[in-house]
């Protein structure tokens, strides 16, 4: 009997009864190999792991954890080599006895995480044990016991689909590993006996008595005193709950959007073994066209512009004093809907609170961190869940994108403010805003495209149209007839509903789609005012025709796919096709260039001081709920879009609402970085080139010389072209 055990130990260890991981698997073990994102420069934008899981390096995490598990899980971790002759011996004691009783050690445990059971039946499961035994005495062999603590801590699961002791120590405490408390350790180690069952956040009850639990083995081992036990299991262990996202640093809305397209684009290709490929475990390579300097010149103008634009803000009535959330209507469905989404209020719920106990708990200030536009971005304060979620629904949030309009490759992308507290991402193709004026560009260039001149008179009198019953005057009438290129530089309403009603609402519509435009857009006359909802990323797409001489380019910003050896596996490339022709596209570079020189984009010149030869064109919503500014230069498009989450908080005024306001500012603040960075490659001398052999009227407006606007503390927009509330601008 004797000689068959041994020689089955023998034939497990060497695999021949099963899969046995070779020593180099031993020595390196680790439960997946994290993809790789690389920016345009080769440079690591970041890395996409299994689920939640971090790793920690022993010196990182708290003594505090370590005695809290070796009490709880393996009382003679330092005294046995992988099995514990002890606990295996009192096996059938326990068994005779009908009490349950773990008897793995730590290193079995860890041999179990590192490489699962398969299933199998009842049978076979003494043959997986002694597998795992096998396993544990190798891991002893090949690695230090404190490794085997880290590899551990570093691959169990807690609560909450958190992997990792220091994911879990910043999701539940919002704080790293080694600055843990006893209790907090407690809390914690008690999770692994089941993670759902005693999560602090959904199972509080049961997580504090697992807690004493933990604390009381503490006190049996000799890691706390019995004072220190008693006051522990008194006292309260309060959560501060975090849910870690690990799309830190640069160009996290970025990543967050490859993530979710590059499992989109492997999820029918496989591997050679004929197992599909998985971005959380197989180490692939990922390629993207993002500039790291573009990336951060892009992040900081945001921050730049809104860090005091919040400010003016927060300044106005109703905000400034709070007042905006005594309003009925919108207001309170918001703020309840918000509340009802929030997690902890769902977490209430769970604990059996009715409603109107669980909103009164959030009416009571706790500890909590917030966002602020400082430098950490973030502060800690007391005030109620309640109040939090008003305070955070009134940040104003950014989409930037900047690409090059010829190939395609998208160079910057910041989706948000920050992504920690803003997960929501303002650029890629699903959000879509009101776009306003930012439309009309599109409009005029179909129109030029069927014969329309930028120097031909239009009419800004109000427009008949089958649909409505009186005539539709969105405004601009007073201005009388006017050439097509002033129209576009006041960006004048009536005349765009004129050039719409010539060219054919349907027509235009089918023309906006075929620049890239997706997004739903009703044949209704208010379409050439921008009431359709569309993403930043479409509209940067259908601008791109403007630069690139009439070539509609699909913006793109993954170059290829590798798996971990390096062999491809997926590549990506531009999309072009001709739209309009090049003395049109030339045409509405020079229009655009006079909406920068002589209308609503004029305070690039004035107040910003970009001098150098750009393209652009504005756009404000209903209210000033959406601010917009899309612009280029001969070598790179770029396009900005600023509001609130909820289109019913919004500036006040037009003034600091405007796209020229709100938006423009951080065009601007980006473009003055990228042209005085030469390794950007973007030339500030450069100029857009002429077609051979165009010929055409004076198509720039110069009836405002905006370079040497004497006021600039008087907007452009107002000056030229004063508007009423409620129009599409």
């Amino acid at each position: 009997m004797l000689v068959f055990f041994v020689l089955l130990i023998v034939s497990i260890e060497n695999g021949l009864v099963g899969y046995m991981p070779s020593l180099a698997e031993l020595e390196n073990p680790q439960s997946a190999v994290s993809s790789e994102v690389f920016a345009a420069d080769g440079t690591i934008l970041g890395r996409y792991y299994v689920l939640d899981r971090s790793n920690s390096k022993y010196h990182e995490i708290s003594p505090n954890i370590v005695k809290a598990l070796l009490a709880t899980e393996d009382v003679r971790f330092y005294d046995h080599a992988g099995i514990d002759p002890v606990a295996t011996i009192a096996i059938p004691f326990y068994v005779l006895l009908h009490k349950k009783r773990g008897s793995s050690t730590i290193t079995q445990q860890l041999a179990k995480n590192l490489f699962p059971r398969k299933s199998g039946s009842t049978l076979s499961l003494p043959f997986m044990k002694l597998k795992e035994w096998v396993l544990a005495v190798k891991l002893e062999r090949n690695l230090t016991k404190n490794e085997i603590i880290t590899l551990y801590l570093n691959t169990v699961p807690f609560g909450d689909n958190v992997y990792g002791i220091k994911n879990a120590s910043m999701t539940f405490y919002n704080k790293m590993p080694d600055s843990i408390a006893i209790d907090e350790a407690a809390v914690l180690v008690g999770m692994l006996k089941g993670n759902t069952i005693y999560n602090p956040r959904t199972r509080p009850k049961r997580a504090r008595e697992r807690r004493n639990v933990v604390l009381e083995q503490m006190y049996k081992s000799n890691y706390i005193t019995e004072a220190q036990l008693a006051t522990l299991k008194a006292q309260e262990t309060p959560l501060d709950y975090h849910k870690i996202d690990y799309h830190d640093g640069i160009a996290p809305y970025f990543r967050q959007v490859v993530e979710q397209y590059v499992k989109n684009a492997i999820k029918d290709l496989t591997k050679p073994d004929g197992t599909p490929y998985d971005i959380y475990k197989d180490g692939l390579k990922i390629y993207t066209t993002i500039d790291m300097r573009m990336q951060r010149y892009a992040e900081e103008a945001v921050q730049e512009h809104l860090t005091d634009l919040q400010k003016q803000f927060l300044a106005q009535p109703g905000y400034v004093d709070g007042s905006i959330w005594k309003r009925k209507g919108n207001v309170q469905n918001i703020l309840m809907n918000a509340i009802k989404s929030s997690d902890r209020y769902q977490m209430l719920r769970n604990q059996d609170m009715t409603e109107e106990k669980a909103i009164a708990a959030m009416r009571k200030p706790i500890k909590m961190k917030i966002f602020a536009w400082n430098k950490g971005r973030t502060k800690d304060t007391v005030m109620s869940p309640i109040d939090s979620i008003k305070y955070m629904k009134l940040f104003l949030q950014a989409g930037f994108m900047a690409m090059d309009p010829f190939t395609g490759e998208v160079r910057a992308w910041v989706g948000g403010i920050d992504h920690n507290f803003f997960m929501y991402d303002h650029v890629n193709i699903n959000t879509k805003r009101q776009v306003g004026s930012t439309i009309k560009p599109l409009l005029y260039s179909f129109a030029i495209d069927n014969g329309f001149s930028p120097c031909g008179i239009l009419s800004t009198a109000p427009q008949e149209f089958p649909t409505l019953p009186e005539p539709y005057d969105a405004g601009g009438s007073d201005e009388g007839d006017i050439p097509m290129k002033t129209a576009l530089a006041k960006s004048i309403n009536n005349a765009a509903l004129y050039i719409l009603k010539q060219v054919g609402i349907e027509p235009f519509v089918d023309f906006a789609h075929k620049c890239g435009v997706s997004s739903r857009m009703d044949p209704v006359p208010s379409v050439a005012l921008g009431v359709s909802d569309v993403s930043l990323y479409e509209m940067l797409g259908a601008y791109s025709m403007f630069p690139n001489g009439g070539m509609h380019t699909d913006p793109f910003f993954l170059v290829k796919i590798e798996d971990k050896n390096g062999m491809p596996i997926k590549n990506f490339a531009a999309k072009q096709k001709e739209l309009i022709n090049k003395n049109t596209a030339f045409k509405m570079v020079k229009m655009m260039r006079g909406v920068v020189n002589a209308g609503t984009g004029g305070r690039l010149r004035y107040r910003y001081g970009i001098h150098n030869d750009v393209a652009g064109k504005t756009g404000t919503t209903n209210n000033q709920a959406d601010a917009w500014f899309i612009g280029y230069t001969p070598q790179l498009l770029a396009g900005v879009w600023v509001g609130c989450d909820d289109r019913e908080f919004r500036f006040r005024s037009e003034r600091l609402g405007q796209g020229a306001a709100a938006a423009l500012p951080i065009w601007a603040y980006f473009m003055k970085r990228v042209y005085a960075d030469p390794k950007t490659g973007i030339l500030p001398n450069k100029t857009f080139d002429q077609p051979e052999g165009f010929d055409d009227c004076e198509a720039e407006p110069t009836f405002i010389d905006a370079v040497t606007e004497p006021a600039p503390d008087v907007d452009v927009e107002e000056k030229v072209a004063p508007v009423e509330d409620d129009v599409y601008r």
